[in-house]
């Protein structure tokens, strides 16, 4: 009798890890969108940068705001779009860090989980041998 309570609780116990280890891959994959889209984002504004570089001081500079162009400072411009890159290189270095630990936790929870599995294979073997 107590070794069925006790395969039911290490059940229980592997089921509760299981939903902690799913969660986690879930907050993977959302990390990974997320770095997705800044690394889009980095680059098209490294593009624009090398675009504002090839221009002329006094060239004419546009700013899309709305369905509307809005004339903008040429050294404006370059300072927004530099800041932009700056803050975007921010993110994604943040977001690494967060997979980095991410995965480190994803791989302890499969190491609890593999060991849970073999607690509960040899309770279950014990339990057939009685």
């Amino acid at each position: 009798m107590g070794s069925s309570t006790a395969l039911r609780e290490l059940q229980r116990e592997l089921e509760n890890r299981g939903n902690d280890l799913s969660k986690l891959q879930k907050d993977i994959a959302k990390n990974h969108q997320v770095r997705k889209k800044y690394t889009i984002q980095l680059g098209e504004n490294e593009l624009v940068l090398k675009e504002l570089d090839l221009l002329n001081e006094d060239a004419n500079v546009y700013k899309l705001i709305g369905p509307v162009l809005v004339k903008q400072d040429m050294a404006e411009a370059n300072a927004n779009v530099r800041k932009r890159i700056e803050y975007i290189s921010a993110e994604l270095k943040r977001l690494d860090a967060t997979l980095q630990d991410l995965e480190d936790k994803q791989n302890s929870k499969k190491d609890a989980l593999l060991k849970l599995q073999q607690r509960i294979q040899s309770v279950q073997a014990g339990k057939s041998k009685a």
